[in-house]
């Protein structure tokens, strides 16, 4: 059974009642639920922080052991070179996953730091977006 992980940065903890016209009404739990159900065959985990530390330890955790990643940086996309370089010195697979059309949303956002170290961006399809990257990990 393949093992992926999503992790997700600061106030994805909030989905489902911040700012609902960019990032829906639905919340991250009750999606990951369905993805759960809908990919039994797949043994899927989550973590989320608000700190950016904390995501770099939970990379180095589990870059070695997991069959994927699905990080979704949030803010710290734009500006951590320390997850950039964390991505860089694991070995698991990682999609760059956003939940919003980041090119159509302020100019600071159209930057990621860390794209050039994973394996794929997908970006602009709601928490649709988390069920793709997962099945590119597939």
């Amino acid at each position: 059974m393949k093992k992926i992980i999503i992790i997700n940065g600061p106030n994805l903890n909030l989905l489902g009642i911040r700012e609902t016209s960019i990032y829906g009404k639905q919340s991250f739990n009750d999606y990951l639920n369905e993805l759960k159900v809908s990919h039994s065959s797949v043994e899927i985990d989550s973590y989320q922080s608000n700190i950016e530390g904390e995501l770099i330890d939970k990379l180095q955790e589990v870059g070695f052991t997991y069959d994927g990643i699905i990080l979704n940086a949030a803010a710290y996309t734009h500006t951590s070179v320390g997850i950039a370089d964390a991505i860089a010195a694991i070995q698991s697979p990682v999609i760059e996953v956003h939940i919003s059309n980041i090119y159509k949303r302020e100019e600071i956002r159209h930057t990621s730091l860390i794209s050039k170290n994973v394996d794929g961006v997908i970006c602009g399809f709601g928490l649709k977006s988390y069920k793709l990257a997962l099945e590119a990990l597939i």
